[in-house]
């Protein structure tokens, strides 16, 4: 009781006194033109860069920087003539000898037009024995690499189409490579993406105007995921300028901006119509942003936090889309701040206008949660126990996990890329598409030669090739006996590194796939760590409670490994891939659970926020568990329902994409809000709140003096 009589005497000291956020609302909602003419502002220059969001970002930075693998890359693009990983290969098939002269009237417009293009280096036309298939009727050119990889990937979008146009009369022309994967990788993944948005916006509008029971106040959120879209748009349009920017960091900040955004206008939006029953409208943006708006901030921050943990990973992908997620969550939660109040304040007892039927104005503790709280209240047991079950059933398969980098199958099998390796590989052999590429000091090159000719799993090796600029390295290629995707490549190149010369580097398209996938095994407990103790960290300073704060990081924890869960039955082991249409790999694309891990537990801990934030505002004003327990779920609980059904629409709807990979996001990102949402905050956590009892709310002296002074309630 001590700790409750602390609370009361805190919370007394600060009756009447306007927090930062406070003051800020009030201030927004004072100010409404200077607010909405700065946002409009900033919006319009933003924005103005934003149509070139698709054109500008980079397509490639899947690679482990700093690998071997990217050593040969780098070195094969200096030295000789860019035949590297990302050198475009184009494959001209023949249903008679490529050499007869319609084959090679079509080998003679393809070299132009590769020639035509300053991002293409040396052009290496086919050489009997080693691109010229065994039956004649394939040839292989090389177009070396003479920009950086998301240039090639620029340089594959624009000449996979023009050297397909080449074929005819019974000669097909395909471009393949990494570069030309990487092309139709991207463009089918945001196709897909962009059709599942399309197919998510009845349902994500529909929900809206349910949840908040008003067409105005269901605009809001769409005027916060606007404003925020537009402004990082831009801004990641202008730090592509600085650093190469993936597409997917835009992809992904679309859905994290609508996600959040909806969020946090629920939040405030609910809270502004409970106080503007007691008070004019300014003063109940004060409240609103003293109570819940510290809520959206707590959220926010730790939203940030969980996804700065993927810059441990040094891989330019993955930095960049964590940091475009986070660009978009500044801008939504800086609109959340000043520009929703201003709204608000402005808008006043008109944010009902356009209510449906049956909603109460004002109204903001839900009878319905109420009664949902008070009955996990008298039965704790029963419905913490089978909401426990549930999610450690789903979690358990999560122990025979398997990650993979994608295969060539992830990528329509009419893409450009997809074409030229099946004809590689029926031409050439199942491990032609992954040659490995070994660079050597020459001195070396015959041992190293030796040592690939005597490996079981190399098929072919092809004569070194002294650079030609005399740096005194040699280039060999070696094919290997087994397909790219084939998990026995793996051992082929840990057994290549244990026997080649020391300052031999083995690389290759397929071996820096290698390269990311033991990059990430090794980075993913750190990530997991950091991500876990940062989530703790936060709670503990915004709730002064460490018992509540483990209790709530560690919850989020189990929804997560149960989505991982669902995604092993799914994806690796099959279960529904006929109905979701798909071929299942047999395992789980290799980025997936640092990329995913910290996308979920950001989700999770941001309803969370929403949900010990209530009940510590409920026992700062009573002390009592019980109260903080059901008045946390009658005043948030509605929200957490409403922004969970959207963000799961949104997601599901992915499923629906014909990619795995966004078939991949979309069900595991939508099953970990499922479970999250209506297991895990509505059910197991408000159970924990009633087994603790003042427990969870007790802090010990000693920590108290050191923490910061946060209070979630308003008088």
């Amino acid at each position: 009781m001590g700790t409750a009589q602390a609370e009361r005497s805190r919370k007394a000291s600060g009756a009447g006194r306007r927090g930062p956020l406070g003051r800020l609302g009030g201030w927004a909602a004072g100010h409404f033109r200077l607010v909405v003419l700065t946002w409009l502002g900033l919006v319009i220059v933003l924005g103005a860069f934003a149509p070139q969001v698709n054109s500008a970002l980079s397509g490639a930075g899947w690679q482990a920087d700093g690998s071997a693998s990217v050593q040969v890359r780098e070195l094969a693009e200096k030295h000789f003539g860019g035949n590297a990983s990302t050198a475009l290969q184009v494959v001209v098939k023949a249903d008679r000898p490529v050499t007869d002269p319609a084959g090679a009237a079509v080998i003679d417009r393809s070299v132009r037009l590769l020639n035509g293009d300053d991002r293409i280096g040396e052009i290496v036309r086919p050489q009997p024995g080693a691109t010229v298939s065994p039956d004649g009727r394939t040839a292989v050119i090389l177009a070396g690499a003479a920009a950086d990889p998301n240039e090639m990937v620029r340089a594959a979008d624009d000449l996979k189409g023009p050297l397909a146009a080449l074929s005819g009369g019974g000669i097909t022309v395909s471009a393949t490579g990494s570069s030309v994967l990487w092309s139709d990788f991207n463009t089918a993944n945001h196709d897909a993406m962009m059709k599942s948005e399309m197919l998510s916006w009845p349902v994500t509008l529909a929900i809206l105007v349910l949840a908040f029971g008003s067409l105005v106040a269901a605009g809001l959120p769409l005027l916060l995921t606007l404003a925020g879209l537009a402004a990082s748009a831009g801004s990641l349009v202008l730090l592509n300028e600085l650093t190469p920017i993936s597409i997917w960091a835009m992809n992904f900040a679309m859905m994290f901006a609508l996600a959040l955004g909806i969020d946090y206008a629920l939040f405030l939006v609910m809270r502004f119509r409970g106080a503007l029953t007691r008070s004019e409208p300014r003063r109940a943006v004060v409240e609103t942003m003293d109570t819940a708006g510290k809520a959206v901030l707590l959220s926010g921050v730790t939203v940030l936090v969980s996804l700065s943990a993927v810059m441990l990973v040094p891989s330019p992908a993955f930095r960049s889309m964590a940091g475009g997620i986070m660009l978009a969550v500044v801008f939504v939660l800086a609109a959340t701040l000043t520009l929703l109040p201003a709204v608000l304040g402005r808008l006043g007892h008109r944010i009902d206008k356009g209510s449906l039927p049956w909603v109460k104005a004002g109204e903001h503790r839900s009878p319905r949660f109420a009664a949902w709280g008070a009955r996990l209240w008298r039965r704790p047991v029963l419905f913490g126990l089978a909401a426990a079950a549930v999610l450690i059933a789903l979690a358990l398969p999560v122990i025979g996990l398997r990650t993979a980098m994608p295969s060539i199958t992830v990528i329509p099998s009419d893409a450009s890329a997809r074409t030229g390796y099946t004809v590689v590989q029926q031409a050439f052999g199942p491990g032609a598409p992954g040659a490995l590429q070994v660079i050597a000091p020459a001195s070396e090159a015959g041992d190293a030669q030796r040592v690939l000719k005597a490996d079981p799993g190399i098929a072919a090796v092809t004569p070194g090739m002294p650079s030609a600029d005399g740096s005194g390295l040699t280039l060999i290629q070696a094919v290997p006996k087994v397909d790219p995707s084939d998990p026995a490549l793996a051992t082929t190149v840990d057994r290549l590194r244990a026997g080649l010369p020391d300052s031999a580097l083995v690389g290759g398209a397929a071996v820096e796939n290698l390269d990311l996938k033991s990059l990430l095994d090794g980075k993913t407990p750190l990530v997991l760590g950091t991500v876990l103790a940062l989530g703790f960290l936060l709670l503990l300073f915004a709730l002064r409670a460490p018992l509540i704060a483990l209790l709530g990081a560690l919850t989020s924890l189990l929804s997560t490994a149960a989505a991982f869960g669902a995604a092993r039955l799914i994806f690796q082991d099959g279960h529904g891939s006929g109905l979701l249409g798909f071929t299942p790999q047999g395992f789980l694309d290799g980025w997936a659970p640092v990329f995913f891990f910290a996308m979920i537990f950001a989700i999770a801990m941001d309803y969370t926020v929403f949900l010990l934030a209530s009940a510590k505002e409920h026992y700062e004003k009573s002390g009592d568990p019980r109260e903080a327990a059901v008045g946390a779920l009658a005043h948030s609980g509605r929200v957490i329902f409403a922004a969970a059904g959207v963000m799961v629409a949104v997601f599901l709807t992915f499923a629906l994409s014909g990619p795995l990979p966004p078939k991949e996001m979309g069900i595991v990102l939508g099953v970990a809000v499922l479970l999250d949402a209506f297991l895990v905050r509505l059910v197991l956590l408000p159970v924990l709140l009633r087994v603790t009892g003042h427990a969870a709310w007790a802090c010990p002296g000693w920590l108290a003096r050191i923490l910061p002074d946060v209070r979630f309630s308003h008088d």
